[in-house]
């Protein structure tokens, strides 16, 4: 057995109600047995998402189906091998992270390169003391990043997946809307590609993005984002927009600050029901701009992990954001006030972090 952490009522964390609010706490529950091809994780770190409330809330799952463990943004130390877990050299006693969905490799879906939707993809909560992953979902961290650190692996591999989703070239303009901790990774990446610029309303964010290469910021409660926009990209508009905020008033606000043949992204995770207003006309027929958006990141934790080294990824690590994993409730009701960028819970101790 071992400590998780599960949503325990399924409902919205924010609703004032406490007899129907969503709620989270700490089980005891069995550990996967562990397979030939598998790995045993003692988990240092686990992040909470900005998708966690959303699953709390029943984006994935059915009121009675509660409790249900969660966690996803990973990091940890091997403790046990499976006999063939061999492939990619790991050991006990490696620090890893990785990707949390394991992929059958046979359906449909994985034998058409699209392995976010596999049919038979496994999905075990990391806001745990212990996971077991398949070899293929691990990756090890490079020397000299920390644990903490390395649990930052799966949120920058969505801003990877989105630079390369977009196809980023080095001297495209970029605006990152919503400055969250996907957003200002995105932007921190964006920015070494040449100018970026930020849409967020939340002071001390804003400095976090200032100081990792932000260009220009722009307070789109206190300023006219068009006109920001028109001013700040000489009225050409944006070669290349992500939306990260899942605000559903930046999802459209930002698409007037297109360029011609613009690429927009919508990153973010929004309420299940919203529906998008779209003017076909001006976006896909005047301005021949590219709309998609993004499920997931897969394909890339090797180049993720290699990339860990040179994030700051300071904003995220501080002592305060940290929670041990008996004060998870504590730590949700901090996430919810949007006062750090990242909450990390501490699912064990260990030495030297």
């Amino acid at each position: 057995m071992a400590k998780v952490v599960c949503a325990t009522r399924v409902g919205n964390m924010k609703d004032p109600n406490p007899e129907t609010r969503g709620t989270v706490d700490v089980l005891d529950l069995p550990v996967k047995e562990l397979g030939d091809d598998d790995v045993l994780i003692k988990v240092a770190y686990c992040g909470i998402c900005g998708s966690d409330p959303h699953v709390v809330d029943g984006c994935f799952n059915k009121p009675e189906d509660a409790p249900f463990g969660i966690g996803h943004e990973m990091s940890g130390v091997i403790e046990r091998l499976g006999k063939n877990a061999t492939a990619k050299g790991l050991k006990v006693g490696d620090r890893v992270g990785g990707n949390f969905l394991g992929y059958c490799g046979k359906c449909y879906q994985c034998s058409i390169g699209h392995p976010e939707y596999c049919t038979g993809v496994s999905n075990q909560p990391c806001m745990a003391e212990y996971v077991v992953w398949n070899e293929a979902q691990v990756c090890k961290l490079p020397d000299g990043v920390s644990l903490r650190e390395g649990s930052l692996m799966e949120p920058l591999s969505i801003a990877v997946r989105a630079m390369d989703k977009i196809g980023m070239l080095v001297g495209k303009r970029v605006l990152v809307s919503g400055g969250g901790p996907i957003g200002l990774l995105c932007a921190q990446l964006a920015a070494k590609y040449g100018a970026a610029e930020l849409t967020e309303p939340v002071a001390n964010r804003c400095e976090i993005a200032k100081k990792i290469g932000v260009e220009h910021i722009v307070n789109p409660i206190t300023e006219d984002l068009y006109e920001r926009a028109m001013e700040i990209t000489n009225g050409i508009g944006y070669d290349v927009i992500l939306e990260c905020s899942a605000v559903p008033s930046a999802a459209t606000s930002v698409l007037k600050c297109a360029a011609k043949y613009a690429n927009i992204l919508y990153v973010a995770q929004y309420p299940v029901n919203y529906e998008m207003p779209l003017n076909l006309f001006e976006y896909c027929y005047m301005r021949q701009v590219n709309i998609t958006g993004m499920y997931c990141s897969h394909f890339n934790f090797e180049r993720t992990a290699e990339y860990l080294k040179y994030v700051d990824l300071s904003a995220f690590t501080s002592d305060e954001q940290v929670y041990d994993i008996d004060d998870v409730k504590a730590a949700f009701e901090m996430h919810l006030t949007s006062k750090y960028p990242k909450i990390l819970i501490r699912c064990n101790k260990f030495d030297g972090e």
